[in-house]
């Protein structure tokens, strides 16, 4: 059954000439792209993203890093959408990543570690609402 998810390839990605690399990594491991678009997120809008995080001590960095330049924000389909990001992703921080994993490949440190993924359906329906009107992903 198919599903959808959400996925943010950050600015370390997109400032090293990586986004093409990641997106065509996406799409070689079955992800349909149902919608994209580049975009500099301002402070207010990278706040409100992470605002599950705003009592962590690393939410003013996350902040000040996710709007430190532009990135590419990306609704994607396809079977077991979620955990298939998740793996194809790898670990939070690129050292614990495994082998051919988008963060082994293309992460610098756990703050820039290349590429944003929900962590559930629920959020990666509130995610992809929070950047495309219903419209877009028709």
């Amino acid at each position: 059954m198919s599903e959808r998810t959400f996925t943010i390839i950050k600015p370390d990605s997109v400032e090293n000439g990586n986004a093409g690399r990641i997106i065509s990594h996406l799409e070689a491991a079955g992800f349909t792209i149902l919608a994209a678009r580049m975009t500099h997120l301002s402070q207010n809008q990278a706040q409100a993203f992470y605002a599950v995080h705003n009592e962590r001590p690393f939410y003013n960095d996350l902040v000040a890093y996710m709007t430190s330049g532009p990135v590419w924000v990306m609704a994607l389909e396809r079977d077991q959408a979620v955990p298939t990001l998740r793996k194809e992703m790898g670990a939070t921080n690129p050292a614990d990543a495994d082998q051919g994993t988008i963060r082994k490949l293309y992460g610098e440190s756990i703050e820039r570690n290349a590429i944003h993924g929900s962590d559930s359906s629920e959020n990666a329906a509130i995610e992809i609402a929070f950047f495309f009107p219903a419209a877009d992903l028709a």
